[in-house]
């Protein structure tokens, strides 16, 4: 089986109030594309991929007005992808939510959230992921309030089989310091906002713990906005949120496992894998980060994992097929992550 993460550029542009696809000549939100060469674009890419299951990241808008679910199945319709049944989980209000496009043919999925309903109040023991958490951010002795922009998505999966499993979709993100107007400002905002990432982090991993401690199987994926050497701020807090979520040497069995990761953390220096490519306008040059993973528990890994990311520079087979190339360039900023999997027995 083939599972996906895939963070799509601004795709809620391609939909109309209505949730229709607007496959026409508007612009859309990525610079110098139009909506229907996007929408071209992101068919060849899903199409290519085939894959069982997609965890949509920046998917679209979902609220009063707006259904994320019928808009990813019109789009699943419209490109005949096999992963034609969405879901998704609590709304968020940045227009980018975080939905699972799946084959039912071959799987059932539900949102199952975990956790408690904690309202306002909070809770320091992983509360649900629309809720608040309660941890000492600054080590001031006074506990911050912590909420998710982008709540995860819990699912409870079930393949053709029998075979059960857990997946967590995230989609963690240290806000830019938008208002500060001077370096201590811009210094101060961006501490405190990676410092929120950092706790949100904290409460992803006491979730993931909790599973594993059960005994359940595990896939996380999404982009995590993190990783080793990312930022001049990670050193003021020890290790990254790529290493809180994974577990340290000191979580044992408890551990997560992804390679472009693992290789990340334990090479800081020298060639790396990249799932994101951003252009520097002050520079103008491209910049490379990674930041796309599936991460898997230790079951998951006896299980023939094989993980590829769709670099149209970097794999060789997207190199090779020019039109795939030019669909992942125009499609997203970032790249799809892949994990073929044997979940058969």
């Amino acid at each position: 089986m083939r599972f996906a993460t895939y963070n799509v550029e601004w795709f809620n542009a391609l939909f109309d109030a209505q949730d229709r696809v607007l496959d026409d000549d508007g612009p859309s939100a990525r610079y110098g594309v139009t909506r229907g060469d996007q929408l071209a674009a992101l068919g060849m890419v899903f199409s290519a991929m085939d894959a069982d299951a997609v965890m949509v990241i920046e998917a679209p808008d979902s609220g009063t007005k707006r259904d994320t679910v019928k808009a990813l199945e019109g789009f699943a319709a419209m490109m005949d992808l096999r992963a034609r049944k969405a879901l998704m989980g609590f709304v968020n209000d940045t227009q980018q939510e975080i939905a699972l496009l799946y084959d039912p043919d071959v799987m059932t999925c539900r949102h199952d959230p975990k956790g408690e309903e904690t309202g306002k109040k909070g809770s320091s023991e992983a509360p649900r992921f629309d809720g608040v958490f309660r941890i000492d951010l600054d080590i001031d002795a006074a506990e911050d309030l912590v909420v998710f922009s982008k709540p995860p998505l819990e699912v409870a999966v079930e393949v053709a089989g029998g075979f059960g499993f857990r997946m967590i979709g995230a989609h963690l993100k240290s806000k830019a310091p938008h208002g500060a107007t001077t370096r201590d400002e811009v210094m101060r905002l961006s501490i405190a906002n990676r410092r929120k990432q950092q706790a949100q982090a904290v409460w992803l991993r006491k979730r993931i713990r909790a599973h594993l401690e059960a005994g359940e199987h595990l896939m996380l994926l999404g982009d995590l906005n993190d990783g080793p050497g990312l930022d001049e701020y990670e050193n003021l807090f020890g290790r990254s949120s790529i290493e809180v979520i994974m577990g340290g040497a000191e979580a044992g069995e408890m551990r997560l496992y992804d390679p472009h990761a693992r290789r990340a953390l334990n090479q800081r220096i020298g060639a790396q894998h990249s799932s994101a490519r951003f252009y520097l306008k002050d520079e103008g040059r491209y910049l490379q980060a990674l930041l796309d993973y599936i991460m898997i528990s230790k079951g998951l890994r006896a299980k023939t994992p094989k993980w590829r990311i769709w670099h149209p520079f970097e794999d060789p087979g997207c190199w090779k097929v020019p039109e795939l190339r030019d669909a992942l360039l125009a499609a997203s900023d970032h790249f799809p992550v892949t994990l073929d999997i044997d979940l058969t027995s």
